[in-house]
């Protein structure tokens, strides 16, 4: 009897041990990233051909546009961000798609019935929109030209809105209004 007492002890002790373990090194989510914040750098392949990525644009103001085209409010904003897109372009400013799709060829579907100019990465596995901290879609990250996050836009946004444009055009240096 002792010995199966002492054998129930030591399993017990390897569970526990197994638990502390398991708890101390699981994968943790990371926190979303917030304004200040530097964006997390990414490569991902491109729906045309390629890849993008983050540090290509380095020292320009990007705004990264995680969406889907499933997403019913991600359709609705993607006119307004194609305007904004071809009015910013002028201005050293880069607007960048980044879908969660799985599906390529429903993507570059949509993307030719819009259309859409500016450059639409692929992230079927949402690898770096979860790196990112994006659970709602569409989420926009507006990044400095020194690569730090300077707005998040949770859910779609009238890119067409004079405080969005200014807002923008200050990061980029670009505002005939400040002056610059």
């Amino acid at each position: 009897m002792a010995s199966k007492s002492k054998l129930a002890k030591i399993l017990l002790l390897i569970v526990i041990a197994s638990g502390v373990t398991w708890f101390a090194l699981r994968p943790r989510a990371p926190h979303p990233v917030a304004i200040g914040e530097r964006a997390p750098d990414f490569a991902l392949p491109a729906l045309a051909s390629g890849s993008i990525a983050l540090r290509d644009f380095h020292r320009q103001v990007v705004v990264v546009n995680f969406w889907a085209t499933w997403c019913p409010p991600c359709v609705e904003e993607a006119p307004s961000l194609e305007k904004f897109a071809e009015q910013m372009r002028a201005r050293g400013v880069t607007v960048v798609g980044v879908s969660v799709d799985e599906d390529p060829q429903a993507l570059a579907r949509f993307v030719a019935k819009v259309p859409l100019t500016f450059p639409i990465a692929r992230d079927p596995d949402r690898l770096i929109s979860g790196r990112y901290g994006t659970y709602k879609f569409p989420e926009s990250y507006i990044i400095d030209r020194d690569g730090r996050v300077a707005e998040k836009i949770i859910g779609p946004a009238d890119w067409e809105d004079p405080r969005i444009i200014t807002f923008v055009q200050d990061l980029a240096g670009t505002n005939p209004r400040s002056g610059e």
